[in-house]
């Protein structure tokens, strides 16, 4: 019998499950897309500048010093700009802002599965859209939604839709398209010129500082689209989503991008050498936009290979079901960690 007390859709809801983060100090740590590499000297820098009297007052609410260098990179109005805590955040509050109690949220399956859990939060319905059997662009001539989430590069499969694919589906779709570029900096190409657009109506892009600035701890995000969507996130984000010190770091972390092109640089090297390797070992590795392969043993037993690299203290990631649990996903770590990787599926 469920807790009175507790709302009954939530209740009834499974929850999202995030990314395991094991502690130890021999474990190899391949399971939720970490940057290996240490952000910008000048984030520490920011962080050792901080005055702790300063945490007396709150924070800027509308985070005004790094929206305009997030404007000033992307090229755009500072209006054109929202700041969150975290990608997450942004994304809760999209389903809040464009779907009313009748609307629906779409994306496309395999994909992040938190799309669903905010679904269910809002109550709302969901409409799922399988992708093709190899992880390609397939939806149905007449498919609405109100709103449409598109984590592009995609996780867990790390492969990239076609940028025109991407434009045209913007172009005539009827709702508000969410693209989630968390994986954009890894990848050889992206859609923020759609955001940014004179005539765009519909499209948000989004981008984090988690993966490629090594920021995941900061819980940083941004959002540029266009002023009256992002005039919309505002109205209804916490008064003060941001702190003053995550505030900074991002500042200065957006201020070195050559330090973050550079980390970039070392992971793409690394992913293409363990690409390489494992596909010489008979595995199916798919060709990968992101700081991930998503890779399939020869005899497809995933499960099996995940549970062989725990023992060993290597953590990657396992999704069972159907369309997912042939494979398993693997972050691109150090190339010392790579190789123990490989020495333990040797």
């Amino acid at each position: 019998m469920s807790n009175p007390l507790i709302a009954r859709h939530v209740a009834s809801m499974s929850g999202y499950t995030p990314g395991e983060q094991p502690r130890g100090q021999r474990l190899v740590k391949l399971n939720t897309n970490e940057n290996p590499y240490p952000p910008s000297p000048a984030v520490a820098a920011a962080l050792a500048a901080v005055d702790p009297a300063s945490l007396r007052r709150y924070s800027d609410p509308l985070a005004v010093a790094v929206r305009q260098r997030i404007a000033e990179i992307h090229g755009c109005p500072v209006e054109q700009v929202f700041a969150g805590n975290g990608s997450d955040e942004i994304l809760a509050l999209a389903t809040r802002a464009f779907v009313n109690d009748d609307g629906s949220v779409g994306y496309f399956v395999p994909s992040y599965s938190l799309y669903p859990i905010l679904a269910d939060i809002r109550q709302v319905e969901k409409r799922p859209a399988p992708l093709t059997a190899n992880y390609g662009w397939q939806l149905p001539p007449d498919y609405e939604a109100s709103l449409f989430f598109m984590a592009n590069p995609n996780a867990p499969t790390s492969l990239q839709h076609d940028k025109a694919t991407v434009a045209e589906f913007c172009r005539t779709f009827p709702g508000v398209v969410f693209i989630d570029e968390a994986y954009a900096d890894f990848a050889a190409h992206n859609c923020m010129d759609l955001a940014t657009a004179a005539g765009n109506r519909n499209t948000i892009v989004m981008r984090t500082l988690s993966k490629s600035f090594s920021l995941a701890g900061l819980r940083f995000g941004y959002a540029v689209g266009p002023v009256e969507l992002i005039q919309a996130l505002y109205k209804i984000k916490d008064s003060y989503n941001l702190g003053a010190i995550p505030q900074k770091l991002a500042l200065a972390a957006l201020n070195d991008l050559d330090h973050m092109h550079a980390n970039v640089k070392r992971i793409l090297a690394t992913r293409a050498r363990l690409t390489q390797e494992l596909r010489k070992r008979g595995w199916r590795v798919l060709d990968s936009a992101t700081n991930f392969l998503f890779a399939r043993p020869p005899d497809g037993d995933a499960e099996r290979v995940f549970n062989q690299l725990r023992a060993a203290e290597i953590y990657v990631r396992y999704f069972p079901g159907p369309t997912t649990g042939d494979s398993i996903r693997i972050t691109i770590g150090t190339d010392a960690e790579i190789d123990t990787l490989l020495e333990n599926l040797a």
